[in-house]
């Protein structure tokens, strides 16, 4: 959520940054709006002074006999009282309606965010790795021997409907296999910290960390009004909810392995086919939280945690920083990490590591107190650290043999019992 007394100091620079993300200026809607809660509030002020100055006349005019004032006085009194009751009720309805209007506003992009409208208009900051010259025509994931048979989408489909997977086999204990290297990596060499979370939160955690109330569709609610998280990135930003943090515990640096849901009510008819874009599927989010004057750099460092997992595999990769137009609602800043898919001749979005500033620590209050100083708020960030079933595409893709068989990544034999090779008939040797 935006800070308003920002706004109310520099509207020009608000608009400026809504505008780099192309939307009309908006700071003379909520100035107004603040100006009359304001007024309203400053006039309770006032009402509730000449209340209390008239409430001590009142026991003095009993005293004294003096029956038409004590009556003059009771009855001012009564008056004020309310009055200060109407204006606080206006005033509580004037703030209503600016959280609600702040609540649905984006976060303005930082300075270095290309302008920009659509994705087209990214840019890319780095490419590492040259992509695999095939002596044949490399397939997509589920089109290759090896895998097909343990991606079983009649099956979900029987059970759940569309946009769901059965794994088995091979396939899924190299799914598990790809989760464990990638916390045992972020545990062992990056010093991530995990945790495990609830996948069900209350309104407040998707309010916090800007789910709510813009994007309620692209989410699933139970009947007892539980959401079903988008991302770990929901209930590892709330653990600071309502605190203020001891600084010297900053930087968090946080990591869970959970399912995510989404409705992916936007994206009707789009990758369809395969694992790509499924309702359930698992990821190993990373969290950080930071004081501001660090929050640059723990980005910087994030990324690095990302790009290292596909370095460790051997998988191409290229790195954007998103423009304006295509940077997430609450986010400042975003960096796309997209991993090469031979099968479909394209870079994918592997992951995405972004800081929000303060964005979602003013939704959320929560702040830290620096040394000899008043509270302030964090600067919160998240990234995938990977997307669990775009890694299995990306392995399965890269290390597709010509026969339908599949070769293990080195870095994961380990975790496939020391096998190296996944059959064209879908079994470990």
């Amino acid at each position: 959520m935006h800070d308003i007394r920002m706004i109310r100091e520099n509207p020009e620079a608000f608009d400026a940054g809504l505008a780099r993300r192309g939307l009309s200026a908006m700071s003379s809607a909520i100035l107004e709006i603040d100006g009359a809660r304001r007024t309203k509030i400053r006039a309770a002020e006032e009402a509730l002074a000449e209340r209390n100055a008239a409430s001590k006349l009142v026991g003095a005019a009993k005293a004294k006999g003096d029956e038409a004032e004590f009556e003059r006085l009771r009855a001012l009194v009564g008056d004020k009282k309310a009055e200060i009751a109407k204006l606080e009720e206006e005033s509580k309805a004037e703030t209503s309606r600016l959280n609600e209007l702040l609540m649905g506003i984006p976060n303005t992009p930082a300075d270095d965010t290309p302008d920009g409208a659509t994705e087209d208009d990214n840019v890319e900051v780095k490419k590492h790795g040259a992509p695999r010259n095939f002596a044949f025509s490399p397939k997509e994931h589920y089109e290759i021997a090896g895998a097909a048979d343990g991606l079983d989408f009649e099956l979900a489909a029987k059970l759940s409907g569309s946009r769901f997977v059965v794994l088995s086999g091979a396939m899924v204990r190299l799914h598990r296999a790809l989760a464990q290297f990638m916390l045992d990596t972020h545990i062992d060499k990056n010093g991530l910290t995990e945790m495990w979370v609830p996948v069900l939160v209350r309104d407040e955690a998707m309010y916090g960390t800007g789910q709510l109330p813009k994007f309620a569709e692209d989410s699933y609610r139970t009947e007892n009004g539980w959401w079903l998280i988008p991302t770990a990135e929901v209930p590892l930003t709330n653990v600071v909810a309502g605190e203020i943090v001891d600084e010297t515990t900053l930087p968090r640096r946080m990591m869970a392995h959970t399912q995510c849901f989404r409705s992916e009510a936007g994206s009707a008819g789009r990758d369809t086919a395969g694992i790509l874009r499924q309702h359930q599927f698992e990821k190993v989010e990373m969290v950080t939280i930071s004081r501001p004057e660090d929050s640059a750099a723990e980005l910087k460092r994030m990324i690095g945690c990302a790009e290292g997992i596909l370095e460790a595999l051997y998988i191409p990769y290229r790195t954007l920083v998103l423009c304006t137009g295509d940077t997430g609602f609450g986010m400042r800043q975003t960096f796309d990490i997209e991993a090469w898919l031979p099968g479909q001749n394209a870079y994918r979005e592997i992951s995405s590591c972004s800081v929000a500033g303060d964005f979602q620590a003013r939704r959320m209050n929560a702040r830290y107190r620096p040394e000899g100083g008043k509270p302030e708020f964090v600067h919160t960030l998240n990234g995938s650290g990977l997307a669990i079933g775009r890694t299995l595409i990306a392995v399965v893709e890269n290390y597709q043999q010509e026969d339908g068989s599949i070769a293990i990544p080195e870095v994961l034999q380990r975790y496939m019992g020391g096998n190296t090779v996944i059959t064209a008939q879908g079994t470990l040797v």
